[in-house]
């Protein structure tokens, strides 16, 4: 059951499907999550990055509602707990890791934030500290999408921290 998101219930089991596992990406590989932050980091680059802080919240706003409804849809569908090809949550996420990054994306080394900010986010998504875990036990698509929008709010926080670090002793 995923109460409050009947619009998912009128959606053919395929779209379900399909959409909450990107597709075919969720069925390659031994590593689906990774594959879907991946493809959360090309939307990052692709729609998210220039966005004003605000438009950056709403949009991102909107996808996390719709990922909560999908993948408890898919669950429900698929007759599983948070499947491990059900990935739309990695994807919906990966761009807030980058949230207030744009002033360091213009430079020369900014593929070097995003793969920090890939990493830290798969650390975070796997092994789910600082309660992270206890999210999953949330009913429906919540517990399927929050643990991964917290996993981001987490690498995000240390992806701030390093680069004030890094801006406080190192840069000139």
């Amino acid at each position: 059951m995923n109460p409050g998101f009947q619009w998912a219930r009128i959606l053919s089991t395929p779209w379900v499907t399909g959409l909450a596992t990107l597709g075919p990406i969720g069925y390659w590989g031994r590593a689906p999550g990774t594959l879907g932050s991946v493809a959360g980091l090309v939307l990052y680059m692709l729609i998210f990055y220039g966005l004003s802080l605000l438009f950056f919240a709403l949009l991102l706003a909107f996808l996390i509602y719709f990922a909560v409804g999908i993948c408890g849809e898919a669950e429900v569908r698929l007759s599983k707990r948070d499947p491990s090809e059900v990935i739309l949550d990695e994807f919906v996420a990966m761009p807030l890791v980058f949230w207030g990054m744009d002033i360091y994306m213009g430079q020369s080394w900014s593929w070097l934030i995003m793969l920090f900010g890939f990493g830290l986010f798969r650390i975070f998504d796997i092994l789910k500290p600082l309660g992270i875990a206890r999210l999953q036990s949330l009913k429906g698509g919540w517990g399927v999408v929050m643990d991964d929008i917290a996993a981001a709010v987490a690498a995000c926080a240390v992806l701030h921290m390093g680069l004030w670090v890094w801006s406080c002793w190192f840069a000139t």
